[in-house]
């Protein structure tokens, strides 16, 4: 049975487009950019394999301090407002890990980056849920993962050819720019004078807003369970983003090298996404999330066998695809189950879980160096994608068909 939100445009040009897909596009070609350098820029500064693998892992720990204000925040002032905010302080950041005079000041600058990314990243995935139709849900927010992707396969591309000046605080000054891009797009997206502006549709009912505490009590049993899935599968994710920068630097590649071996990784994770939210959409979560994560754990296994740049960049290449495979599944599965009442607070809730375990899969890489073995590190956070698709087939059953129930109700659908 069709409604008429089905027959909507999936992709509106001003709310969705210019909205949210294309800030989240520059502002993830910075990130993108960034990260492949991030270790070699912190040993090039004077610090150890290990240390360069601590400061790394200040983006995600950044995203994790400010992912409950990010909520709060986004609920209180709205969505632009919101991104105008981080994306400035996000430019800041970048300039002052470029420009940072000690190692101290460089895991500072890149800890403000991640809470800025907070901000950014969780009032596009609120904004998303709000305007769009359910029965498409998972296409559009597996394409906000795949713009992230595309940024993250443009930025190294972009580092790479600013490293061969052999200056890395080029990078840094590249992201800036990005940062403050994304500012001026999401400036323009604002709605034109009398049309209702979509980013406030959710701030007028007149009703007190929920607290944090209540949402965290009538919500912690889906949080200690569920929520634990998004905590493993963060953490594999997160152990994705430094693996092949740090192995390629343990093995004696260049940063041009791991530039663009991490581009290519990028490449092949970016061309899954609309697939992905296509399969999710008509079949369900599970179709999509547990193989995911099988398949990336295998994949950050092969990583430790690699000796040679080609074999490292074979490693990326699968690793890759098997991310791919997975764009959008946390943030969809989490936009099903979060209250309409409260879902900026719930997001935020949520992206703690998620964040704890991108701070966890980078530092598990960074404690394996520490005691002397990279590699035993990498292979401890493979184990994590397992993990995650383990908890996702015990719990989301549980969760889905009362989600499906929301859905075709939110939808229209009343069979």
């Amino acid at each position: 049975m069709s409604t008429p939100a089905s027959r909507e445009p999936m992709f509106p040009f001003r709310t969705v487009v210019l909205g949210a897909l294309i800030p989240a596009f520059i502002f993830s070609t910075g990130i993108g950019a960034m990260i492949p350098v991030l270790v070699s820029f912190s040993v090039e500064r004077g610090a150890t394999i290990a240390l360069a693998g601590v400061i790394a892992a200040m983006l995600p720990i950044g995203q994790i301090v400010a992912d409950l204000p990010a909520g709060a925040l986004a609920s209180r002032i709205g969505d632009r407002r919101a991104m105008l905010i981080a994306g400035a302080f996000a430019a800041a950041g970048f300039l002052a890990a470029g420009f940072a005079p000690s190692l101290l000041t460089l895991g500072a600058a890149i800890f403000l980056v991640g809470a800025a990314n907070a901000v950014f990243h969780l009032a596009r995935h609120s904004y998303l849920t709000e305007v769009t139709n359910p029965l498409q849900r998972a296409r559009v927010l597996s394409t906000l993962g795949g713009v992230h992707r595309i940024g993250q396969f443009a930025g190294p591309f972009l580092g790479a050819a600013l490293t061969l000046g052999g200056d890395l605080r080029w990078v840094f000054a590249l992201a800036a720019v990005t940062s403050l891009a994304a500012v001026a797009t999401v400036f323009t997206a604002r709605a034109a004078k009398g049309e209702d502006d979509p980013d406030q549709r959710t701030h007028r009912a007149g009703t007190p807003p929920v607290r944090l505490k209540q949402v965290l009590r009538d919500y912690r049993h889906l949080l200690l369970t569920l929520g634990m899935c998004g905590m493993f599968v963060g953490a594999i994710r997160g152990a994705k983003q430094q693996v092949l920068p740090l192995w390629g630097e343990h093995i004696g590649l260049d940063p041009t090298t791991i530039s663009l071996i991490y581009g290519i990784s990028s490449g092949i994770d970016m061309l899954l996404f609309y697939p992905a939210g296509k399969v999710m959409d008509s079949f369900g979560r599970l179709w999509v999330g547990v193989p995911a994560m099988l398949a990336l754990g295998a994949a950050i296994a092969m990583v430790p066998l690699s000796s040679t740049a080609a074999q490292l960049a074979v490693a990326g290449i699968f690793t890759g695809f098997a991310n791919g495979m997975g764009s959008g599944i946390m943030m969809t599965i989490s936009s099903d189950i979060a209250p309409a009442e409260a879902r900026p607070q719930f997001l935020g809730a949520w992206r703690v879980l998620t964040d704890i375990g991108i701070g966890l899969g980078p530092l598990t890489l960074a404690a394996g160096a520490a005691l002397g073995s990279l590699a035993i590190g990498v292979l401890i956070a493979a184990s994590y994608g397992p993990m995650g698709a383990a908890i996702m087939q015990r719990w989301l059953p549980r969760y889905s068909d009362h989600a499906n129930r929301s859905t075709r109700r939110r939808a229209g659908i009343t069979r």
